[in-house]
């Protein structure tokens, strides 16, 4: 079992930058491919990116490619996500959640299920205001 914690959210205006961290503790870090996903206000949580067991494959959703980046130091069990150029509509509640999906699936797509994900953090909001 891995427990997962969120850090990094917060108050920004439009444009600007924040970097998500999300530490793992538990079993070795390196076994779990990770994923950030995001709900807003009366939606579904949606897929935001994800990164492979090694770091070397990474994906993201249409709607953040080229502004954000998802990252992770397996020394230091912790993925991140760094946003630039934040939109209002990129308001919510993030959270990083841990996938033992092989590889294999992986790659093909199942990154982007949140029931392909076994462990999730408590999520940390970000505000985006215009």
């Amino acid at each position: 079992q891995v427990q997962l914690v969120e850090s990094g959210g917060g108050l920004v205006q439009a444009g600007g930058s924040l970097r998500l961290s999300c530490a793992a503790s538990g079993r070795t870090f390196s076994r779990y491919a990770m994923g950030w996903f995001r709900q807003a206000p009366g939606k579904e949580r949606e897929f935001v990116a994800a990164i492979s067991r090694s770091g070397g494959r990474t994906y993201y959703a249409d709607s953040v490619k080229g502004r954000f980046t998802i990252s992770r130091d397996n020394a230091k069990s912790t993925v991140y996500l760094q946003m630039n150029s934040l939109k209002p509509a990129d308001t919510a509640v993030y959270y990083c959640a841990a996938t033992t999906s092989p590889e294999p699936e992986f790659y093909s797509g199942s990154y982007y299920y949140t029931e392909e994900y076994n462990y999730w953090g408590q999520g940390t909001q970000v505000t985006v205001s215009s």
